[in-house]
Formats: structure tokens, C-alpha cells, sequence
């Protein structure tokens, strides 16, 4: 089980999906994927690309989009990242980690 940890306000992604492009606050994050809040749905199995906008530096991953939450947000999976933009991961993930926010099960 991959745990997500609640993401601070200071955590957007740029995403394209299914022929959308928007910038979106991310509200947890793990290892194997985010909630991305949103109004705009997307079907369950499309694949996204997302660009994180944060100070750990350019981390880009594809992902398919597991669940949706009308007029709330998506939940999408990692199904790749580049080796270089995997420790900007890791850093994000470690930052959001020390802060005191609960954690739940993914």
C-alpha cells in the first residue's frame, strides 16, 4: 500500500489530459500518484502528463487517470518519470513529508 501525504497550497501542476491543459493545486501526493484538484472531468484509463510547479526543480511524469471525484478532482497514477526528474521527486515527497499534515492510505 503507497501512502499519500497531504500536499501544502504551495504545490501546483501544470497537466494535459484528453485534450485539456490547466494548471491545478495537487492535495496529496505519493510515491505511485496525486489527487489533482479540479472541476474539469476526465474519463478513468486516459493517460496526462503533468509538469510540477514547485522549488524542488522540474519534475515531469506521466500518469492515467484512476478516479474521479465530480467537480472535485482526479486521482491519477504514475506510470512514468525520468531518471532525472526522480530525485526532485523524492525531495518533493520528503518536504510535504516533514510538514504536520495527516497521512492516509492511498
Amino acid at each position: 500500500m503507497n501512502l499519500r501525504f497531504e500536499a501544502p497550497n504551495g504545490v501546483w501542476a501544470y497537466w494535459r489530459c484528453g485534450g485539456t491543459e490547466d494548471i491545478s493545486r495537487v492535495s496529496d501526493l505519493g510515491v505511485g500518484g496525486l489527487f489533482l484538484s479540479t472541476s474539469i472531468p476526465q474519463a478513468v484509463g486516459v493517460k496526462a502528463q503533468l509538469d510540477f510547479l514547485v522549488q524542488e526543480g522540474t519534475i515531469r511524469v506521466e500518469a492515467e487517470v484512476r478516479h474521479l471525484i465530480p467537480s472535485n478532482g482526479l486521482g491519477l497514477k504514475f506510470t512514468a518519470i525520468s531518471d532525472q526528474d526522480g530525485p526532485n521527486l523524492v525531495a518533493l515527497l520528503n518536504r510535504i513529508r516533514g510538514l504536520p499534515h495527516p497521512v492516509r492510505p492511498n
